[in-house]
């Protein structure tokens, strides 16, 4: 068996491409949502305090969102579960941290604005993206 990843495997970066961004989807309901609820709310909380919120509000719904897909695609609730979290974990970390290091570098950090997001989102989804494929490619595991 070969230790090499073949990198031009279009089929396989179509697949990641839809995991990463199930796995985005997920991570920004909880993400962003946490960062408008405390800007628009106005309660004074550290910067720092928010944005830690921000990533485990963004695990928390990944989490929740790739259970529901796992679900309907008949995985038993523990199988789903373990799925999402085993499987998916480094990515969604890596994903939320990255947003958050954008939003914190482009605007001082919790702060939303009609330009930043769409920044967070394709930097939140470039960055696992390359992790997802080689993961689809070396194991054949695919999490949707």
């Amino acid at each position: 068996m070969s230790s090499t990843i073949d990198w031009n495997d279009t089929h396989n970066w179509k697949v990641s491409a839809k995991n990463t961004f199930w796995c985005l989807l997920g991570c920004a309901i909880g993400d962003l949502g946490t960062i408008l609820f405390f800007q628009l709310s106005l309660i004074p909380f550290p910067i720092v305090g928010i944005m830690i919120l921000a990533v485990i509000n963004g695990l928390i719904t990944s989490i929740i969102l790739e259970i529901f897909i796992l679900m309907r695609q008949d995985f038993p609730f523990l199988n789903a579960l373990k799925t999402a979290v085993g499987m998916s974990l480094i990515s969604m970390i890596s994903m939320e941290l990255m947003m958050n290091l954008t939003d914190y570098l482009l605007t001082g950090g919790a702060i939303l604005t009609w330009w930043v997001v769409p920044i967070m989102l394709l930097v939140g989804f470039l960055t696992p993206w390359p992790y997802n494929y080689w993961r689809l490619k070396k194991f054949g595991i695919s999490c949707h």
